[in-house]
């Protein structure tokens, strides 16, 4: 600091004093940066949301051997489906209605003995994605219960509330919800609330059950019997959901390791909540998702069509991969789910392509064959003939 203050007083007085004219000093060079080498931007990797059939892809397979007990069993629930099947939008992309007014037109004169014939030639039969299945059962269950509340029957089973809406909530999720005091769209009471008095006193009360476990159990099935106090049977169906998430509680055992390997039935199920009452009660709130009912006094019980569904004949798919209506062969490694079915059934649990739950009826026989259903294997749809070719275009 100091010889720099010299300086400057030394130059200051030669140029006030004009006896020495000094160049200005140059000016620092001027160090530019080299420009670094362009850094490649990666390609831009599209994957494809497969959340349809059609975008899943679809294959020609060829027709399967099919036995004349099945055939006539799903030409009758195929029968049954057509006049919604006709009319209805096909959210798999694979059909319009009028694709399948031929079909219907034949099976509704068709006799009995050209079932496997009708099924075998008029179709095409089509894998969707790799084709593989995975099947579980449901079945219709018979449960204890009584239409008024009386002393042993304490558990309501609720008809659909009125406050019960479709709205946009405060994060643009729309779905089922309720408004608030503040008028504010939520979503709706889930199961523990709902068990703890979120309902109670609104007249919403379709029946009593006697047992809140088996209770459960027919909301998972979702539909079953009321066996009345007096030797009635009160036949109740599925009329909404709360719009909270499925949860399957089974699963939630096997992963805490609370059940045997293999031991996931709904009877192992239900074995371990009444060994466990206190933790049962816990798991089963762990599934908030919660049905309501409807008193059922025709045929029945109604599928997602809205038509009855067949014991041993009737399939829940997801409809973005099967048509509502479509007839579906599977090849399973338990024999007893094999063979021809009608997709005529939705399911909370039953999402994505090639998931399958069969429809065994009431009964003994099909709570054994449908609570132990969980089989594997290979699945093909059949379509009318001429669709499979036009989806295949459109991908």
């Amino acid at each position: 600091m100091r010889l720099d203050r010299r300086f400057f007083a030394t130059t200051a007085a030669l140029l006030l004093a004009g006896c020495v004219t000094r160049a200005p000093p140059p000016p620092p060079p001027v160090i530019v940066a080299p420009t670094p080498a362009p850094v490649p931007i990666p390609p831009l990797v599209v994957v494809p949301v497969i959340d349809t059939a059609l975008r899943a892809g679809i294959t020609l397979a060829s027709p399967q051997q099919i036995g004349s007990v099945e055939a006539m069993r799903a030409l009758d629930a195929f029968r049954t489906s057509c006049p919604v099947l006709v009319k209805r939008a096909d959210t798999s992309l694979l059909t319009v209605g009028v694709d399948w007014q031929p079909l219907c037109n034949e099976a509704a004169t068709l006799a009995p003995e050209a079932a496997m014939s009708f099924f075998r030639d008029r179709f095409d039969w089509v894998r969707v994605g790799t084709g593989e299945a995975f099947a579980t059962g449901y079945y219709e269950p018979e449960i204890r219960g009584s239409r008024v509340r009386a002393p042993g029957f304490e558990t309501p089973v609720y008809r659909l509330p009125p406050d019960q809406i479709r709205c946009t909530r405060a994060d643009g999720a729309e779905g089922r919800g309720r408004i608030d005091a503040t008028g504010q769209c939520v979503l709706y009471f889930d199961r523990a609330e709902i068990e703890d008095g979120a309902l109670a006193g609104r007249g919403l009360e379709l029946g009593w059950a006697a047992d809140p476990v088996e209770l459960f159990v027919l909301h998972i099935q979702g539909s079953g019997r009321l066996m009345l106090p007096d030797g009635g049977v009160m036949r109740i169906g599925y009329d909404g959901q709360n719009g909270r998430e499925y949860v399957a509680i089974g699963r939630l055992l096997r992963t805490r390791n609370l059940l045997p390997a293999g031991g996931a039935s709904m009877k192992a199920i239900v074995d371990w909540i009444r060994a466990n009452p206190a933790e049962g009660r816990l798991l089963m709130r762990e599934n908030p998702s919660y049905i309501f009912f409807k008193e059922l006094t025709g045929a029945g019980p109604l599928g997602a069509m809205n038509v009855p569904v067949t014991p041993r004949g009737t399939v829940a798919t997801d409809p973005k991969f099967v048509p509502l209506g479509a007839p579906v062969f599977l090849d399973l490694d338990r024999d007893e789910a094999d063979g021809l079915w009608v997709a005529q059934d939705t399911g909370g649990a039953i999402k994505g392509a090639n998931r399958f739950d069969t429809f065994w009826g009431a009964g003994t026989f099909a709570e054994a064959t449908a609570g132990g259903m969980s089989a594997s294997g290979s699945a093909l749809i059949l379509l009318p003939k001429g669709a499979a070719a036009r989806a295949q275009a459109l991908r």
